[in-house]
C-alpha cells in the first residue's frame, strides 16, 4: 500500500530473523562469501549501484548502516546516501571528492564554522580557493563565480543568523555554468525541504541533530544525485568516512519519531517566540515567525515547516550582562550542537578578529553597536516553564 512519509518512518525495517521491531546492530570488519564468484558478483552490484543487503568490507559499512541509508534515501528522494561518522564529515566528503587543485568554490558567508575552516584553510593548502558571498545578496554570488568555480556551497538558513536564500536562482545559475551544488539542510531536514527535488546535486544533514534527536549519537548524511555518485563513491571507499553500526542504530531509532518531535519543537518555539517578541531588550528575532518578519517569503516559498533553532538579537552596552543572562538560565543548557530533546542557549561570537575573520566571524553580517546574538534551541520541555525561565533571567541584561 502507498504510505505517507510519517507512516514510513515508523515501519522502515524489521528484523524478521529475530522477530524484533528494530534492525540488528551488525558490527563487522570481514564479510564472508560462499564463493569467489559470489564476491565478484557483489562487487559488480556495488559498482553499478544495484540494491545490496551488505557490503564486501566493513570499511564501507554494515547491514545496519544500509538500513539507515535506505530510510534516508526514501526521505531525501536521493540516488544514494553516504553516511559519515560525524556531521561535518559529510561536508568534508563532498569537498574532498569533487574539488581538485586549481578549482574554486563559492560559499555562503553564514555557513557552519568548521565549514569555513576547511574551505579557507585546508583547501587552500591544496590550491583550492574559497570565496565567500553575502547570503542576502544574490548579485554578490554571481560576481564571485568564475570559470574555475567547481562548487557552490549553501547553508540555508544560516544556523546563527538565519538568512534564507532564493534557492531556485542559485540552482539556475549553477546549472548554466555546470557547477556542482551542495545545500546544508540540517535546519529544515528533508521532512520540510528536499534539496535534490529542486535541483541541488547534494543535500547534507548533520544526523547528530534532529535525525538522532537524543543528543547521544553523531553522524552525517550526504544525499546525492546520479551526477556526482561515482566521484563521491570513489573517495568514500578509499577514505574510510563511514558511520559505525551503533551510531546508525541510534539514528534509526531517532528517525522513528522525527515528524512527531519536529512538530512539538515548532509548537514550543512559536509559544516562546510569542513571549520574546514582546520583550524590550530583544531587538530582533531571527526566525520566520510572521509574514512581516525578515525572509518569511523565502522560507514559505521552499519549506513546508520550521524547526526549533533561532537567534535573538539583544541590545546591551554590557556584554557581561548578556553572558550572565545565558549563564543564569536553568532549563537551557550551554553547549554546541542542537536538535536534541533539550533546550540550549549560547552567546555567538561572530564579529571575528584580524587574521581569522573568515573563520571566527562574518564578513557580510551587519553588526550594530551594542548588539549581541544569542542562539536558542527550543526543546521538548513544557514551553510555559521555558518562558518563565527566560522571563526571570532577561532582567539580568543591562
Amino acid at each position: 500500500m502507498q504510505k505517507s512519509i510519517n507512516t514510513f518512518l515508523k515501519h522502515p525495517s524489521k528484523d524478521l530473523t529475530n522477530r524484533s521491531a528494530n534492525p540488528p546492530v551488525t558490527r563487522a570488519s570481514t564479510i564472508l562469501f560462499d564463493t569467489m564468484q559470489e564476491l565478484y558478483l557483489h562487487e559488480r552490484k556495488v559498482k553499478t549501484h544495484k540494491k545490496i543487503s551488505h557490503y564486501s568490507y566493513g570499511r564501507y559499512g554494515s547491514t545496519t548502516t544500509i538500513e539507515l541509508e535506505n530510510i534516508l534515501k526514501k526521505l531525501e528522494n536521493a540516488y544514494h546516501i553516504f553516511l559519515t561518522g560525524t556531521g561535518f564529515g559529510g561536508i568534508a566528503l563532498a569537498l574532498m571528492s569533487l574539488c581538485r587543485p586549481g578549482d574554486e568554490i563559492v560559499v555562503s558567508d553564514n555557513v557552519y564554522g568548521p565549514t569555513k575552516e576547511i574551505s579557507q584553510k585546508l583547501l587552500k593548502e591544496f590550491n583550492i580557493i574559497a570565496k565567500f558571498y553575502d547570503p542576502d545578496n544574490f548579485d554578490d554570488l554571481k560576481q564571485k563565480i568564475s570559470k574555475k568555480t567547481k562548487m557552490i556551497l549553501v547553508e540555508n538558513p544560516g544556523s546563527n543568523t538565519f538568512e534564507f536564500q532564493d534557492l531556485s536562482k542559485i540552482i539556475k545559475l549553477a546549472k548554466s555554468k555546470n557547477i556542482f551544488t551542495l545545500l546544508d539542510n540540517t535546519w529544515g531536514t528533508p521532512l520540510f525541504l528536499k534539496p535534490l527535488n529542486i535541483g541541488f546535486d547534494m543535500s547534507f544533514s548533520s544526523a547528530t541533530k534532529y535525525f538522532s534527536g537524543h543528543s547521544d549519537a553523531m553522524g552525517g548524511s550526504l544525499a546525492v544525485n546520479k551526477k556526482v555518485f561515482k566521484k563521491i563513491m570513489f573517495f568514500y571507499k578509499l577514505s574510510g568516512y563511514r558511520m559505525s553500526a551503533d551510531e546508525a542504530y541510534l539514528i534509526i531509532r531517532g528517525l522513528r519519531t522525527l515528524d512527531t518531535r519536529l512538530k512539538q519543537h515548532y509548537e514550543n518555539t512559536k509559544k516562546v517566540i510569542n513571549f520574546l517578541r514582546k520583550q524590550n531588550k530583544i531587538k530582533e528575532i531571527l526566525y520566520p515567525y510572521k509574514p512581516s518578519s525578515k525572509n518569511y517569503k523565502l522560507w514559505k516559498k521552499y519549506y513546508s515547516g520550521a524547526t526549533g533553532l533561532f537567534s535573538i538579537v539583544v541590545k546591551s552596552k554590557k556584554k557581561s550582562s548578556v553572558i550572565n543572562f545565558v549563564n543564569s538560565l536553568e532549563l537551557f543548557g550551554i553547549g554546541y550542537s542542537w536538535g536534541g530533546f533539550e533546550s540550549l542557549a549560547i552567546l555567538q561570537e561572530l564579529k571575528g578578529n584580524h587574521k581569522d575573520e573568515y573563520i571566527q566571524g562574518r564578513k557580510f553580517y551587519r553588526f550594530k553597536k551594542d548588539e549581541h546574538i544569542v542562539r536558542l534551541h527550543i526543546g521538548l520541555e513544557d514551553p510555559r516553564d521555558l518562558i518563565l525561565d527566560l522571563k526571570k533571567n532577561l532582567k539580568k541584561i543591562k
